[in-house]
Order: structure tokens, then C-alpha cells, then sequence
């Protein structure tokens, strides 16, 4: 494992801008499925603000719920599963291993600073969905107009950002409830530091935000002019800018993962198997799905631990209102390794991997 990945020889000279030269439909119905999708529940949640028939928080949580743990959770795995099946087990024991030094300590941080635990949380949130999905746009949807290396994070950082910041603009209050609720499941305390933080950085950010959205759109033209993976581009962030933007923020981060994330890393997964077959060496299949088996035991084992370790695992309020915060954190907690290990730490292959 290596901590830096090269680019790739298609990153910045490769002139392909979309799926159609190659004809993938197959892996281009996802991509669309994730738009339609997010145009969809936009739409919903526009009509019932106007309308004044905004489900209920209560609601909203349940959403969240579904979409987190029956249809997104199982996808985390499946790409780790991707990853490592052909990888063999040296390979896979320093991984794992890698795994669990990352859970141990990121338990012990939010155990030591929730405050500083929480921002790092959503920053994971950002990597995982801006770098998941410029891995996408490089198999599926077109990154001519991405030349650079400072690009390329530019883009990361806008549409992942999308996720964690605009909200922050538009569902203030509910933003900051639950993340009161997540501080406090380690320490109540700590909740007043929380405010002013969040009070100090929330016009920095935003203002960050901005900046780098205008920045992203206007080297992308000056790079490559108005082309199809540009236009793209910014049709596809500006979608996820206006859904952080109009749909309840619980909801919002609720669907995104299962509707967006999910959906279209199942397309690039398509791509990568038609133009770079797995090797035959490794694990064998039945071999690679008991290891699957094993490491959902071991997700359980996180969650219980978890549980078992937080002062305050429900944060004090309702059972519901705890365990959207409870499972957030445990989110949080597999995602830091599931970015760091799963990708940036896996120089050859990676959860995201284009070949």
C-alpha cells in the first residue's frame, strides 16, 4: 500500500468525453437513474414546500433510516468485496488490519474531541462523495474538462461538498440539532464549543463554497470550452447544489448515498468488469462471499462497540431522534477507512478503481 496514487495516463490527455463512443448502455441506465432520481425527489420536496405538506421529522428520520441502512450500508460492503476478491490474502490481512486501526482510533477521537471527531466526519462525507463520484465521471460521464490535478480536486471538493455544505445554508437549524445530538453522544458538554464553531464557520464555508463552485465552472470551460462533458458537468452539480438545497437536509444525506452514490458507482463497477476483467488468481468465490459474511459480522461488531463505548449512545433524546444520531456516527466512524484504506491507501486497484 502506498499513500500516493499517480494519475492515471486518460487524467488530463485523454480526450473521451462520455460513454457513447463505446456504447455502454448498460452502464449509462444508472447514471441516468441517478439523476432522475434526485431531479424526482427535488421536485417532491419543492412542491411540498409550496404547498406546505413538508413530512414531519419524524418521517423525514425514517426515510433517512431506509435509505442508510437497508439500501446503502449493504453497497459499502459490496465495494470492499469488489476490491478484495481477487487481491488475495496478504493483501487482504494488512487491509483489514489497516481497516481497524483507522475504526480504533477514529472511536478514540470522537472518545477525546467529538467537536473535532464531527468536522473530521464531514469531511470524510465530502471525499466519499466528491472522489467516489469523479471516479464515475472519469468511467461514465466525461473528465476532458478536467486538465489538472488541482482540477480534479477542485471537483471533488465542489460536489462533495454540495453534500456537507449547502445545507448549512438552508437547514441550519436541523443541521446544527443533529449535529448537537451527535456531540453529545460522547459528550454533553461539549455541545457549547459545537455552536461557536459551527456560528464561525458556517459564512467561511459557505463563502468557500461558492468560490470554489465558480472557480470549478470556469476552468472547466477554460480548459476544454463548452463541451458535452463540461455542460455535464455542471448540470449534474448544480442538480446536487439545488437537491442539498430544497430537499430537508435528513432526507437529503438519507437518499443521496443509495440514489446517487450507490447507484452510480454500480455503473462504474460495470464498466470496470467489461474493460478490465478480475484475474483469475485470489479467492475463490465461495472463499471471497465467506469473507463477505465475515466482514458484515464484524460491521455489527463496530456498531456494538460503538454502542457499548459512547457515554451516551442514545444523546440523551428520543429513540428515534438517538439512533438517527447513534448511526450516524457509526456511519461516519467505516467511512474514514472505508475512503482512506478502500482508495487512497490502495495504490493498484481501490473501491473506486477506472482502469
Amino acid at each position: 500500500m502506498n499513500p500516493v496514487r499517480s494519475i492515471p495516463p486518460y487524467m488530463g490527455t485523454r480526450t473521451w468525453t462520455g460513454p457513447g463512443e463505446l456504447g455502454l448502455s448498460a452502464e449509462r441506465l444508472p447514471i441516468q437513474a441517478s439523476r432522475i432520481a434526485l431531479v424526482g425527489v427535488t421536485a417532491v420536496f419543492a412542491a411540498a414546500a409550496a404547498t406546505g405538506r413538508v413530512p414531519s421529522l419524524e418521517t423525514q428520520m425514517i426515510i433517512y433510516l431506509v435509505g442508510m441502512v437497508a439500501l446503502n450500508l449493504p453497497h459499502g460492503g459490496y465495494e470492499h468485496f469488489s476490491n478484495l476478491r481477487r487481491r488475495g490474502l496478504p493483501f487482504g490481512a494488512r487491509y483489514v488490519a489497516l481497516y481497524v486501526a483507522f475504526v480504533v482510533g477514529f472511536v478514540a477521537l470522537f472518545l477525546i474531541a467529538p467537536v473535532a471527531a464531527l468536522a473530521l466526519a464531514f469531511a470524510t462525507a465530502v471525499a466519499k462523495g466528491g472522489h467516489g463520484d469523479l471516479r464515475v465521471m472519469d468511467a461514465l460521464v466525461g473528465t476532458s474538462h478536467l486538465r489538472t490535478r488541482p482540477q480534479r480536486a477542485l471537483a471533488a471538493l465542489v460536489r462533495g461538498g454540495a453534500i456537507m455544505i449547502v445545507p448549512l445554508a438552508f437547514h441550519f437549524e436541523t443541521y446544527y440539532g443533529f449535529s448537537s445530538y451527535m456531540v453529545s453522544v460522547f459528550d454533553p458538554a461539549a455541545v457549547g464549543t459545537l455552536s461557536t464553531s459551527m456560528a464561525a464557520g458556517r459564512p467561511v464555508l459557505l463563502g468557500l463554497f461558492a468560490v470554489g463552485f465558480l472557480a470549478h465552472v470556469g476552468l472547466g470551460f477554460w480548459a476544454d470550452g463548452a463541451s458535452r462533458s463540461w455542460l455535464l458537468d455542471v448540470a449534474e452539480t448544480s442538480l446536487l447544489v439545488v437537491y442539498f438545497a430544497v430537499v430537508p437536509v435528513v432526507v437529503a444525506i438519507g437518499l443521496y448515498f443509495p440514489l446517487w452514490y450507490s447507484l452510480r458507482q454500480a455503473g462504474r463497477t460495470v464498466v470496470v468488469e467489461r474493460r478490465a476483467p478480475a484475474r483469475e488468481d485470489g479467492l475463490a468465490v465461495p472463499v471471497a462471499w465467506g469473507v463477505l459474511v465475515v466482514g458484515a459480522l464484524a460491521t455489527a461488531l463496530v456498531a456494538a462497540g460503538l454502542w457499548i463505548v459512547a457515554p451516551n449512545p442514545l444523546a440523551g433524546a428520543s429513540l428515534l431522534v438517538g439512533l438517527v444520531a447513534f448511526y450516524t456516527i457509526f456511519v461516519c466512524v467505516v467511512a474514514l477507512p472505508h475512503v482512506v484504506v478502500g482508495e487512497w491507501l490502495d495504490m493498484k486497484r481501490g473501491i473506486w478503481y477506472v482502469p
